[in-house]
């Protein structure tokens, strides 16, 4: 009898145990995430998907030291249960077609709650119009054309500083240069001939003017071509004070290797990011850039500082530091995430209104922007950056003063 009463206890207990509700896993929330992974930006884009893999990986697990950062101190999305951050990845290959069939995939076949992209401005052109359609937000890191967030679209938002931060920069820089005994009235520009190239040209060409800076050289090339002679040559009779390049890596590197050629070393050279910050780049032209200019608004920082453990995960990632654009996208994937966590709901709608009520400082940041909050347009108004200067085959902070790591060198200096 004892016995029988045993088993029935244990056998009621199993049932019960049985019949109590369980834990449920909240279901994974959906990213999708679109980069050139192939074609002459495909290195470019694999920098920037594995960031934002790191950023998903950050989110999803703990992560002692980055408690500052939204997210940074849980697991996953606390205000959907703990919900995974999965990424959706796809390769747009830097066509703007592609980029739209991507997105359009991603929206209708993978049900993203969210978009990140998409390294060229006229891939972010095309990609962004298909989230206005489908009304899914779309977080813009990198591309800085200013007709992305000039549409009127309420479904994109970007964080990343825009042409007119980088062209004011450019000319404060070159103005404080003058004070110091430099030539810098004097300037050429060289740029792709796609959105990108086009749009931040422009930009630049008419903020020199209220300047009052003079543009001795205009120079439009074809992006990815096999040479930039002729316009080398151009550059080297027109002889500026500062030339601003406006290029993708494969250009960029290009036009490094001609300069040389040439026998052509200008006094100041600025690269526009993009294919000067990819760390291909680098690898590809060596001290043929030692001096060389840069926009940036990432930087390593002291060790055991929130962007130093960054860079860390990131260089055990890809066996390389991380580089300003990667950064931007990162951040990017950063602000989206808060943003669907703050909204509680992987609802498009909650997202966006969400994302409309950012409001985040610097200290939640790892870019060195002075914070991330949008405008009517989706523009984020707190973006800022400053400029860095490759020395030693390392980018370091040159301008403003306050964010120096080291002094400028001054002229460029090139091959030896």
């Amino acid at each position: 009898m004892k016995m029988f009463i045993k088993l029935a206890t244990a056998a009621a207990l199993s049932a019960s145990l049985l019949s109590a509700p369980q834990a449920q896993t909240p279901p994974d929330v959906k990213i999708g995430v679109t980069f050139p992974l192939s074609g002459n930006s495909g290195n470019a884009g694999k920098s920037a998907v594995a960031a934002i893999e790191i950023a998903a990986e950050i989110i999803n697990k703990k992560h002692p030291g980055l408690e500052s950062l939204p997210l940074g101190a849980g697991v996953g999305l606390p205000n959907l249960g703990g919900a995974k951050i999965k990424l959706v990845i796809a390769d747009h290959q830097g066509s703007p077609s592609e980029g739209q069939a991507q997105t359009l995939r991603l929206i209708t076949q993978e049900k993203v709650a969210g978009m990140v992209g998409a390294y060229q401005s006229a891939v972010a052109l095309t990609a962004t119009a298909i989230a206005e359609r489908y009304g899914v937000p779309f977080i813009v890191g990198d591309g800085v054309a200013a007709n992305i967030t000039e549409r009127g679209f309420k479904w994109t938002f970007r964080t990343t500083p825009i042409a007119s931060d980088f062209a004011n920069a450019y000319m404060e820089f070159l103005g404080e240069l003058k004070k110091a005994g430099h030539p810098g009235d004097k300037i050429a520009i060289v740029f792709e001939n796609t959105d990108y190239g086009v749009s931040v040209s422009g930009t630049i060409r008419e903020i020199a003017k209220k300047r009052g800076v003079n543009i001795v050289a205009d120079i439009a090339y074809n992006a990815n071509g096999a040479d930039v002679s002729a316009q080398v040559l151009q550059l080297k009779e027109k002889k500026p004070d500062a030339i601003i390049f406006i290029s993708y890596t494969s250009d960029a590197i290009l036009y490094m290797k001609t300069l040389k050629s040439l026998d052509y070393r200008p006094q100041l050279i600025i690269g526009d990011n993009s294919g000067f910050s990819d760390p291909a780049f680098i690898k590809a032209v060596g001290e043929l850039a030692e001096g060389a200019i840069n926009r940036s608004a990432w930087s390593i920082g002291a060790k055991d500082s929130v962007t130093w453990r960054i860079n860390e995960l990131y260089k055990a990632k890809t066996g390389i530091d991380m580089d300003d654009t990667s950064g931007r996208d990162m951040q990017a994937l950063f602000v989206l995430a808060e943003a669907i966590n703050r909204a509680g709901s992987t609802k498009p709608e909650a997202i966006q209104a969400a994302l409309q009520k950012t409001d985040l400082k610097a200290n939640q940041l790892m870019m060195g922007y002075n914070g991330v909050k949008f405008d009517a347009k989706g523009q984020n108004v707190l973006a800022s950056a400053y400029l860095i200067q490759l020395i030693n085959s390392q980018y370091v902070s040159i301008w403003p003063a306050a964010a120096a790591e080291k002094p400028l060198v001054y002229p460029f200096k090139g091959w030896k």
